[in-house]
């Protein structure tokens, strides 16, 4: 997603988690579900590896490079993750997203920094996803403290292998006390929706398609042992009239735990009728995005939201609150939501530079 003023940017997620966790299972998942997305990595000790999502998972060919040491967060400066960054995120190789697979003693604070630095306009940040193995999480916390300055940087914590814990329970609820705001989400062998991450792209053209696939429908899958689909919830909200800004950025400040992906597009009306703004949330993770309204079709808010134990009924009630009832807008009313807007942007709406 992209604004008026620069091409499609790429979204680049972190993946971190300490050696074991379960990183390297869980990017092969994402692979194999891709939903027809493009998959670019940068994995570990090798250097930027274009991956056909369709392919098989692993068999990365003869165009790895290596970083010599595999901390990538050592191995490598901004301006070095940039080179590797511009092979992934040239037009011509097609990729709709870029994982970065950090090695297991990595620090991710580093990697956030190094991927917000970069000058790549091709790009932009996705997210921390930090990946816990929760039969080894006590073991681990007691060897290495820092897991927990770790767990509360992250966007998204997946705790993995919780068919090995004896108190599963009791670990989720650590975890989410240790994630500050963070989307916390169970797992086993590295099953997560892809589409808490990235969006997927449909298998066949779709106008205007926001929802996420079927959960349920993984027909390709012989064994569904360990999947834990069936415990998400989705909203789809649909609204003609345009939406209050600072009544959104009120929804989207109090969004509870369980709420872990939202995605669509917002229709601000009088507040930028040059723009709609695509918005992408994974867990605490907030970005917008203003890109200049087609002439084709009406001017919706489209909104999915994807989560578990979410009161679907309650959420949107809030959001048809949060309409717009008024035919002007004032001149603030947008500075909360341009906050979450990463870099320059030509929307007339409110101030360029908000307060912080």
């Amino acid at each position: 997603m992209g604004n008026s003023s620069t091409p499609q940017q790429i979204p680049v997620v972190v993946l971190a988690g300490f050696l074991g966790s379960g990183k390297t299972t869980l990017l092969n998942h994402l692979l194999h579900r891709s939903g027809g997305s493009r998959i670019g990595a940068i994995v570990n000790d090798f250097g930027a590896i274009e991956i056909d999502a369709m392919a098989v998972a692993g068999a990365l060919g003869d165009s790895t490079v290596s970083l010599g040491n595999g901390c990538l967060c050592c191995a490598v400066d901004a301006s070095e993750l940039d080179v590797y960054l511009n092979r992934l995120a040239a037009p011509g190789a097609g990729i709709d997203v870029i994982v970065i697979e950090a090695s297991g003693l990595a620090e991710p604070q580093e990697l956030v920094r190094m991927v917000l630095a970069s000058e790549h306009p091709g790009i932009v940040y996705g997210g921390l996803v930090e990946v816990v193995d929760a039969a080894e999480l006590d073991d681990t916390r007691a060897r290495h403290p820092e897991v927990d300055r770790h767990l509360a940087l992250a966007d998204l914590v997946v705790v993995n292998k919780l068919d090995r814990a004896a108190d599963g329970e009791r670990v989720l609820g650590l975890v989410q006390s240790l994630a500050d705001r963070a989307a916390v989400v169970p797992a086993t062998y590295g099953r997560i929706d892809p589409e808490f991450l990235f969006d997927c792209k449909p298998g066949e053209e779709r106008i205007g398609q926001l929802s996420f696939d079927d959960l349920h429908d993984h027909t390709d899958d012989d064994d569904h042992t360990g999947h834990l689909h069936t415990g998400y919830d989705s909203l789809s909200f649909t609204s003609g009239p345009p939406m209050d800004p600072r009544a959104l950025m009120r929804f989207l400040d109090s969004r509870p735990e369980g709420l872990y992906r939202i995605k669509g597009y917002v229709d601000f009306g009088p507040y930028d009728t040059r723009n709609r703004y695509a918005v992408h949330a994974v867990g605490r993770f907030l970005r917008f995005y203003p890109e200049p309204w087609t002439a084709a079709g009406d001017r919706l808010t489209q909104l999915v939201l994807i989560g578990s134990g979410i009161d679907t009924g309650a959420l949107g009630k809030e959001l048809e609150a949060a309409r717009n009832g008024a035919p002007h807008a004032d001149e603030h009313g947008m500075w909360g939501v341009l906050r979450y807007v990463q870099g320059p942007q030509e929307s007339e709406a409110g101030p360029q530079d908000p307060p912080a």
